[in-house]
C-alpha cells in the first residue's frame, strides 16, 4: 500500500423523497496540507447539530490535513407564495376608484405597490415534520461516510504519485551514498600516505616539531576525516524511509523527522570531507534530501 496525500477533493449527492415533498442534498469536501487534522464545516442552519458527527467521522478516515466540508440542502417548494385574491381585488378597485376621482393629484395605481401591501402576498414555509427530519439526517450521515471514502481514494491516488517520486529520489540518494562509501573506504589509507610524505618533508627541513607530536596530529586528523560512521547512518536512514513508504500508514511526520536526520549526516559528511569528490557528492546529496523533504510535506 502506498502513502496517502493530504490533498484531495470529493463530491456526492442524494435525495430523500417523502409523500408530498422531496429534499435534495449534496456534499463537497476538499483537503489540503496541514500539520494536524483540522476540520471546518459549513452547514445549513437546520443541520448545524451534525457538525460534531462530521468531525468525529472524518477523524476515523484521516489523521492529518485541513479538511473543508460544505453541505447544501434544498427542500422542494421550500417557500410557497400565496396571494390573497379577495383582498387584492378589493384594494385594486379602491385604488382605481380613487385615481379616477383625483387623476391630477395621484399617479396611476402600481401593481407592485398594491402587492406590497401587508396581507396581499403571504409566504407559507414548507417545513419537514420531526419524522422527516430524522430520515433526512440519517441519509445525510450515510452520504458523508460515502464522501469520506471517495476523498480517501482521491488522496491515496495522489499519494501513489508522491510515493513514486519519493522512491525515485531515495534511489538517487542511495546512489550518491554508495559512491561516497566506496571513496570513504580507501580514504584513510590515502590520507596516511599523503600525510606521511608531508611529515618527512617537514622533518627534513629543521622543523621544531617532534616526530611523536606529528604522529599524534596525523592520527587525529585521519580520525576526524573518517566519514564511514556517517555513511552507515545514512544507509540506515534510507532503509527506514523505504520501510515507512511501504507500510501504508500515516508516516508524514516520521518522514519529516527522517529528513532532518538525513540532512544532519549529509552536513557532517561535507564538513569532514577532505576529498573534493566526496564534497561534490555531499552537495548533491543535500539537494536531493531537500527535494525529498518538499515532497514529504504533502504526505499524510
Amino acid at each position: 500500500m502506498s502513502v496517502s496525500s493530504m490533498t484531495g477533493f470529493a463530491r456526492t449527492e442524494g435525495a430523500v423523497v417523502f409523500e408530498k415533498k422531496r429534499c435534495d442534498w449534496f456534499f463537497e469536501v476538499k483537503s489540503v496540507n496541514g500539520k494536524s487534522l483540522d476540520i471546518k464545516t459549513k452547514l445549513p442552519s437546520r443541520l448545524e447539530g451534525l457538525s460534531m458527527f462530521i468531525k468525529n467521522k472524518a477523524a476515523e478516515y484521516f489523521s492529518r490535513g485541513s479538511v473543508s466540508v460544505y453541505l447544501e440542502v434544498e427542500l422542494d417548494g421550500e417557500n410557497k407564495v400565496k396571494i390573497n385574491e379577495e383582498l387584492l381585488e378589493q384594494l385594486a378597485e379602491k385604488a382605481v376608484a380613487v385615481y379616477a376621482k383625483y387623476p391630477e393629484q395621484m399617479k396611476k395605481p402600481s401593481p407592485g405597490e398594491i402587492l406590497s401591501i401587508r396581507g396581499v402576498v403571504e409566504t407559507a414555509e414548507n417545513k419537514l415534520s420531526e419524522e422527516e427530519e430524522i430520515l433526512l439526517i440519517e441519509d445525510v450521515k450515510k452520504g458523508f461516510e460515502f464522501v469520506c471514502e471517495k476523498l480517501l481514494l482521491d488522496r491515496r491516488a495522489e499519494g501513489e504519485k508522491i510515493g513514486s517520486a519519493l522512491t525515485d529520489i531515495l534511489d538517487k540518494i542511495a546512489e550518491r551514498v554508495g559512491k561516497i562509501e566506496v571513496i570513504a573506504e580507501i580514504l584513510p589509507q590515502k590520507l596516511k600516505e599523503r600525510l606521511n610524505r608531508f611529515i618527512k618533508e617537514l622533518l627534513s627541513a629543521d622543523s621544531q616539531i617532534s616526530e611523536d607530536r606529528l604522529v599524534q596530529e596525523v592520527c587525529l586528523y585521519v580520525a576526524r576525516a573518517d566519514i564511514r560512521e556517517e555513511v552507515d547512518r545514512l544507509k540506515a536512514h534510507i532503509k527506514t524511509a523505504r520501510h515507512l513508504l511501504e507500510s501504508g500508514e500515516a508516516v508524514g511526520r516520521r518522514l519529516d523527522f527522517l529528513c532532518q536526520e538525513l540532512n544532519r549526516e549529509a552536513n557532517t559528511t561535507c564538513s569532514k570531507s577532505c576529498d573534493i569528490e566526496i564534497t561534490n557528492l555531499g552537495m548533491e546529496l543535500k539537494t536531493l534530501i531537500e527535494q525529498f523533504r518538499e515532497q514529504v510535506q504533502n504526505v499524510e
